[in-house]
């Protein structure tokens, strides 16, 4: 400011210098000897346009100067305002989960002092382990509230729910007699009711001799067996035997949490710790050959393998990176997350995220990002519209021109269903904000109606199947009987288009008296479509893998 006001103040003395100048001027001009080629009024005229001059500039510096204060003022008021912001989210993240402890250990509290009260009236064996009785540390809160809301364990006359198993007292006697086999097969069985089996096997897993044993003969099966289909494809008993096998390592993570130490030292031994050593060391081999691209993120084999080093404590046997490197192979399974934080790899996540993203696994990418807290280093909006850009790119790169109508269906297929994972991502995480989902949800419109034009015009331009007879015998040509020409020309077309005939037993044979049709067109046709086959188990169960990712 001091530079400032010196300036101004030598700009106002200008004034008095030109006078001064004038004045000697004019003194010069009474000197009749010398003679002056300028006159006052240029120099004058000189003087005042440098004035001017330097006051305009001086004007436009203290407008850059008030307006960079301003600026400057702006920007500081809006970086309190954000502090401010940011300070009270803290404030009421920090009340509100202080709010929610307060009420959980009120809410843990009461069913203690409730579950006392019943447990007071009700003999107790010594030993809750052993006698298969669960104490009051050793039950989860649900199994608590479900015995609040009942009349209590000391009026059931049943055995079976005094281990919160109330649906499927078979559990108990399998889990009892230590039936591995048996309980595989009953889940197999109960596979409709999957999720309320679920609930009732960490409990019944309680009346075993030895949890952690039974679990670990279980998994004896889980590689035998292991034969692709013609197609493929592996056999669809094998896939369920391993979720079952995976669930049940998950169902006794369960009941080890709700047990104390002493009850999970004896559950965990060391024998039982060396076994699932052995078991790792035995899957560990298989995992290398497996491909981490064909996988897709769901792979079975590395899910057991995960879940057995945490279920039973064994993960610090194992090097961290080459867990990691696990991690993709997983990446779609809904236990993913929580695996990781389990088995210590949160540190590893990045580099996890950054094989997913570059192989073209965005949606997955994302994901991972908000379970592990990197969205930051991760930014969702781009690597979700990168993937949507890829799928647009394969889908252009198939020309109406150069493709069949089966490949332009696959194409766009392959864009449908990357826009509706698209939108099921922007959804579950909230994002709609950053990225509308109102223009996908267009673009799905248009790709699902182009569809279904594709789909008729397919359909009309296939050839008109036969119809049947009215007696149901089989199928022939409509035939005008009085018209002997007509009847060569659709002679002709049954030996075009002989029918195929399946090898049954119930196969319609026409009888010499049978005078109605050609021999050929008599026998019954049986035509299933292929999508009342469906897949099924041994056990004739229909096996549904949608409802069974666990």
């Amino acid at each position: 400011m001091d530079v400032t006001h010196s300036v101004e103040t030598l700009i106002d003395s200008t004034t008095s210098k030109i006078q001064q100048l004038q004045k000697a001027f004019a003194e010069l001009e009474s000197h009749k000897a010398l003679t002056l080629n300028l006159k006052w009024k240029e120099l004058e005229e000189h003087f005042h346009g440098l004035e001017k001059s330097l006051k305009r500039r001086f004007d436009e510096l203290e407008d850059q100067e008030r307006e960079y204060e301003t600026k400057t003022t702006e920007a500081r008021q809006k970086l309190e305002k954000r502090e401010a912001a940011i300070l009270a989210k803290e404030t009421a993240s920090l009340e509100c989960l202080q709010k929610k402890r307060d009420a959980a250990a009120f809410a843990v509290a009461n069913a203690r002092e409730k579950h006392r009260k019943v447990a007071s009236e009700t003999p107790s064996c010594p030993d809750d382990y052993q006698s298969g009785e669960p104490n009051v540390v050793d039950k989860p809160p649900d199994s608590l509230n479900s015995e609040n809301n009942s009349d209590g364990l000391k009026d059931t006359p049943n055995d079976d729910e005094h281990f919160g198993v109330k649906s499927y007292p078979q559990l108990v006697q399998l889990c009892q007699e230590m039936d591995s086999a048996g309980l595989h097969k009953f889940i197999s069985d109960n596979r409709k009711n999957l999720a309320a089996v679920r609930e009732e096997i960490p409990f019944a897993l309680k009346a075993a001799a030895n949890p952690a044993c039974m679990v670990l003969d279980s998994l004896e099966d889980f590689y035998s067996g292991e034969v692709a289909n013609l197609d493929g494809k592996k056999n669809s008993d094998l896939l369920g035997s391993r979720r079952t096998c995976i669930m049940l390592m998950e169902c006794l993570s369960i009941l080890l949490k709700t047990m104390n130490a002493e009850s999970v030292s004896k559950v965990m031994s060391a024998e039982v710790k060396m076994q699932a050593k052995k078991i790792a060391g035995e899957w560990k081999p298989k995992l290398d050959a497996l491909d981490v691209d064909a996988s897709n993120g769901n792979s079975l084999e590395a899910h057991a393998f995960l879940q057995l080093l945490d279920t039973f404590g064994i993960a610090s046997d194992f090097n961290d990176v080459e867990l990691s490197r696990l991690v993709p192979m997983v990446s779609r399974r809904r236990q993913a997350a929580d695996l990781c934080r389990s088995l210590g790899l949160s540190d590893k996540m990045p580099g996890v995220i950054e094989v997913l993203v570059n192989s073209g696994r965005q949606i997955d990418a994302v994901n991972l990002a908000f379970a592990f807290e990197l969205t930051e280093q991760f930014f969702p909006v781009p690597l979700l519209k990168s993937y949507l850009k890829e799928a647009k790119k394969v889908s252009s790169q198939a020309k109406p021109g150069n493709a069949s109508p089966t490949a332009q269906n696959d194409v766009s297929d392959r864009e449908l269903t990357a826009l509706k994972a698209v939108i099921k991502c922007i959804e579950e995480h909230k994002l709609e904000e950053q990225y509308p989902v109102d223009p996908l949800q267009k673009r799905v419109i248009q790709l699902e109606k182009a569809k279904a034009d594709q789909k008729r015009v397919t359909e009309a331009t296939k050839p008109q199947p036969k119809r049947p007879r009215a007696n149901g015998v089989g199928y022939a040509p409509l035939v005008n009987n009085n018209n002997g020409a007509d009847k060569n020309f659709y002679g002709r077309v049954t030996d075009r288009y002989p029918p195929y005939m399946y090898d049954r037993p119930y196969m319609y044979h026409p009888t010499p008296n049978d005078n109605h049709c050609p021999p050929l067109l008599g026998s019954a046709m049986y035509n299933m479509p292929p999508a009342a086959h469906g897949n099924y188990f041994g056990n004739a169960y229909q096996y549904q893998a949608a409802a069974y990712l666990h």
